[in-house]
């Protein structure tokens, strides 16, 4: 894994797996920082399922607010991020400070000198939608995503389980 790697694409496009391998490549401790809130049983599940198929190697860290203070407090290892998108929507919900939040997180990520693998949506591809909270996330959704693509080393774009090279050092 490069040092910073950004995985992004839409939902069920396969971004996650590609990192998680990605991930796994490296040789000690990994930790997932996981960005979900199970708001109902469905997303329970969901999360369960996810957990156990990343098995026992993995260090899950529930960080739904937190993300740019989790990622500072790992000592060592390789980190996961997953995902940005769901960060931002617990941010908004919760009506947080979503460009001094989204610039923590930034400087979170160029201090650490642990790989770190971003996962994150990209939402900007569809119709305009039509709800003004909508149209509010997309774009935060994008200004987020420049602002952590700026500092990666590489960056991919996942559709159907294939990846495009938007980015790639080493």
């Amino acid at each position: 894994m490069t040092a910073k790697t950004m995985f992004v694409g839409g939902a069920r496009s396969g971004k996650s797996r590609l990192a998680l391998e990605s991930a796994e490549r490296h040789a000690g401790p990994l930790h997932y920082l996981a960005t979900a809130e199970a708001g109902d049983g469905e997303m329970a599940a969901r999360i369960a399922r996810h957990r156990a198929e990343r098995g026992a190697r993995w260090r899950t860290i529930e960080c739904p607010l937190d993300l740019p203070e989790a990622i500072a407090a790992i000592p060592s290892g390789a980190i996961l991020v997953d995902c940005l998108t769901l960060w931002l929507s617990n941010l908004m919900l919760g009506g947080h400070p979503i460009e001094r939040r989204a610039d923590e997180l930034i400087a979170a990520i160029a201090a650490t000198p642990l790989p770190i693998a971003i996962v994150t949506n990209e939402v900007g591809l569809g119709i305009v939608p039509a709800h003004p909270l909508g149209r509010e996330f997309r774009d935060a959704a994008g200004r987020l995503n420049q602002k952590v693509a700026a500092g990666m080393g590489a960056a991919y774009f996942v559709v159907s389980g294939l990846v495009l090279p938007l980015r790639q050092f080493g």
